[in-house]
């Protein structure tokens, strides 16, 4: 959501987002698909209630990133040295927010699981650098800074 808002520009809104977020085609994705299977009959997945809690879990994220993004931006340069945050791809820009954004406000979950799901969305979703740059930055980053909860 971070990255279509981001690329969308001034044209979309985060309410426009949310509002064309489809949870149950969403629910039908499936990254195991592939050409070689496809008669391939998709796993039994969770529950409507369970993906809605998390769709409302994840416009908690967006939300809460996007009223702290000044903030948040503030701090992604004051540790990525030689890159300007808008020379980022955009994928890891967004993946650093987000979780910038829950090393400020979830206390509740440690800040090395915090990096770990980062790492791993770079992975999937950026390019072959990616998990080492969102690695590297947040790492600095907490390294660098205090942030309310703990780090393990």
């Amino acid at each position: 959501m971070l990255f279509q808002l981001d690329i969308g520009g001034s044209t979309v809104s985060a309410r426009q987002v949310f509002a064309r977020f489809n949870l149950e085609e969403y629910a039908k994705t499936d990254d195991s698909l592939d050409a070689a299977a496809p008669n391939r009959v998709l796993p039994k997945g969770p529950s409507h209630e369970t993906r809605a809690a998390s769709f409302e879990y994840a416009r908690e994220l967006v939300e809460g990133t996007l009223q702290r993004k000044a903030e948040i931006d503030d701090l992604l340069r004051s540790q990525a040295d030689h890159w300007r945050l808008e020379r980022m791809p955009v994928v890891d820009r967004n993946i650093l927010r987000v979780a910038v954004y829950e090393f400020l406000s979830q206390i509740d979950v440690p800040k090395l699981v915090v990096i770990d799901e980062a790492i791993e969305l770079a992975k999937k979703f950026g390019s072959e650098e990616s998990g080492r740059f969102v690695n590297g930055l947040l790492d600095g980053l907490l390294k660098e800074k205090s942030f309310p909860g703990t780090v393990t």
